[in-house]
């Protein structure tokens, strides 16, 4: 296993980054968020690695951080993930925000990713929420916190906002977990639309 890679940025595509290491250019499949975090082309960087080993194929995926690379290695032990719907996913949510998904079982939000059907996304909560140690959030009290989190995400869904982009914005929320309005107004603010 090639648990990470040291080397000067040589080129940065869609997708991928591919690394100088010795005079060995290696591409490394990686994450929009991943590939946002790195420095400049010619400069050196180490990113995470995880190998994924095929009969006709060596792919190598990147991450910026060993919280990433833990989802990433996590997901593609579901079911009908492979590892590029699993990048999706990474470019789609931060780990914190994708594992609040699956701790609300939000279908909806997770289906959302390019390649996760309703099917697949229903697949994924079962199989995860134990391995991403998330506490549950579907009954009594927490129920509600979900059904209200459920409501804001769907506000700021019809204002025309990304996936992403609303389950950032709704992250770190402390307030009262039944109060509707003070989750959207949190979530606004993050979105800079300020209220």
């Amino acid at each position: 296993m090639i648990d990470f890679v040291t080397g000067r940025i040589a080129e940065k595509g869609a997708g991928h980054v591919v690394l100088d290491v010795g005079g060995i250019g290696l591409h490394i499949a990686m994450s929009t968020g991943s590939l946002a975090s790195l420095p400049a082309e010619g400069d050196s960087v180490t990113v995470r690695t995880h190998l994924q080993v095929r009969e006709d194929e060596l792919s190598l995926y990147g991450f910026e951080s060993s919280d990433e690379k833990t989802l990433f290695e996590k997901l593609i032990t579901v079911s009908g993930i492979g590892p590029r719907v699993a990048l999706s996913a990474l470019s789609s949510f931060r780990p914190s925000a994708f594992a609040e998904a699956v701790a609300h079982e939000d279908v909806a939000l997770l289906s959302s990713i390019p390649g996760v059907g309703k099917k697949t996304a229903q697949r994924v909560i079962i199989e995860l929420k134990d391995k991403l140690g998330v506490p549950d959030l579907t009954t009594g009290g927490a129920r509600a916190g979900a059904s209200v989190h459920a409501e804001a995400r769907d506000a700021l869904l019809s204002m025309g906002f990304s996936a992403a982009e609303v389950a950032t914005a709704l992250d770190k929320y402390d307030g009262a977990p039944d109060d509707s309005q003070s989750l959207l107004r949190h979530a606004l603010r993050r979105l800079g639309g300020g209220v």
